[in-house]
């Protein structure tokens, strides 16, 4: 067991902060006795002077300003270990577990995470990065708390996130762009197509245009990016991921006669709303809003841009 008290180095703190142990008294709402006898039995449990007079104040001595740096992370440990407890009596969850689809908008997310932990910075976040029937498989399971997915769950009400737009495309030089014309389905059935595996362990299924003999399946949307750069194959690419390739032409939409673009509902999935916690609750809205955001800043780049 510790010799000093949490309690002796507050007010030791209480001491410092306040220039001596009458103000200090006075702001911690201890008799000035109090706090000299808590400073000098601290002094006398651990053999260290750590404070010294200079005229009628009090200093830090060079050990005491050692000692009362560690000190202090040990007090702001303890506030945090009381604000965890005091949440959890509350009812706010320890973690919350949430399952993303690759293909929501990047930015949104980063958004969405940062915003929640500024306002639950103790509540641990277990993020899955999913595909297709990925999520859903995690929300039949009661494996998370809310998913954000482009399917819908059979049993479960979801609400509009965001609608995602996806774009065929390869690289310029990819031979598909070299026939100089538009395209049709069989000219894509000549070349390799990059698709993204499900992640579901058993109800996987392919999404999107999939007759491509030479087809590639990868793990994760970037990968499939990556390649596409490369000149590997072609896709069909969330435009919020491939925005800067667009517009710098490392990546050029197929000229499709049509199915060149397709669009895809976002929802947000609660596993049971009415059961679901304060943390849950605040991911949920941290998405919403980081989507309106996101949002809202697209449209005043675009305004700029003309």
């Amino acid at each position: 067991m510790s010799r000093v008290t949490l309690a002796q180095w507050q007010m030791l703190a209480a001491v410092v902060d306040h220039g001596g142990f009458a103000r200090a008294a006075e702001a911690i709402h201890k008799s000035p006795s109090t706090l000299n006898h808590a400073v000098h039995k601290l002094e006398e449990q651990l053999g260290v002077q750590v404070l010294e007079p200079v005229g009628r104040q009090v200093r830090l001595t060079e050990a005491g300003k050692l000692l009362l740096r560690r000190a202090r992370q040990l007090i702001e440990s303890a506030a945090s270990l009381e604000d965890v407890a005091s949440r959890l009596a509350s009812g706010l969850e320890a973690e919350v577990v949430v399952a993303i689809d690759q293909t929501f908008p990047e930015a949104a997310q980063a958004q969405a995470l940062e915003a929640f932990s500024s306002t639950y910075p103790q509540v641990r976040v277990q993020l899955h990065e999913s595909v297709l029937n990925g999520g859903v498989e995690m929300l039949y399971d009661g494996r998370v708390d809310l998913i954000v997915s482009g399917l819908e769950a059979q049993g479960f009400l979801g609400e509009p996130l965001v609608t995602v737009r996806f774009i065929a495309v390869a690289h310029p030089q990819h031979a598909l762009h070299q026939l100089d014309r538009a395209l049709d389905l069989r000219d894509l059935a000549q070349h390799r197509q990059l698709v993204v595996r499900d992640s579901a362990l058993r109800q996987s299924a392919n999404s999107g245009w999939l007759k491509a003999e030479q087809r590639w399946t990868v793990s994760h949307l970037n990968t499939s990016l990556d390649m596409v750069k490369r000149g590997l194959g072609f896709a069909w690419l969330p435009e919020t991921r491939i925005a800067d390739e667009l517009a710098s032409g490392e990546l050029k939409p197929l000229p499709l006669a049509a199915g060149g673009v397709r669009e895809v509902p976002i929802q947000l999935i609660f596993r049971d709303r009415d059961r679901a916690g304060p943390a849950a609750h605040a991911m949920a809205a941290a998405f919403k809003q980081a989507v309106t955001a996101c949002a809202l800043d697209d449209s005043k780049t675009s305004n700029a841009a003309r």
